[in-house]
């Protein structure tokens, strides 16, 4: 099974593109993550206070979530980590061409 996957891999050149999709995918989470519950907030909080509102709460303003931040920061890099481990043992057999 493990020549029949390194064959395949060697035919269609397709660690680049996985790699790609995993990495982006998290990578995306966390720019979302970032942008959402650490920037958006930072932002916008003294614009709903100078506009006094009443309960910001109501407006569905949630606060600074760092651990959220946090969270897929390190889920990234565990990610990262671990697809990283993954190409260098698949790019050390030579049947694998790299490209």
């Amino acid at each position: 099974m493990a020549k029949g996957l390194m064959q395949f891999l060697k035919e269609y050149n397709v660690l680049g593109l996985a790699i790609a999709v995993i990495i982006g995918g998290k990578l995306n989470e966390f720019i979302n993550s970032l942008v959402q519950d650490l920037l958006m907030p930072i932002l916008f909080r003294p614009a709903l206070e100078a506009a006094q509102v009443n309960s910001i709460r109501e407006l569905g303003y949630k606060g600074i979530l760092y651990g959220k931040v946090l969270g897929s920061g390190i889920d990234f890099l565990i990610v990262a980590m671990v697809v990283y481990c993954i190409a260098k043992w698949v790019l050390r057999h030579p049947e694998v061409k790299k490209i």
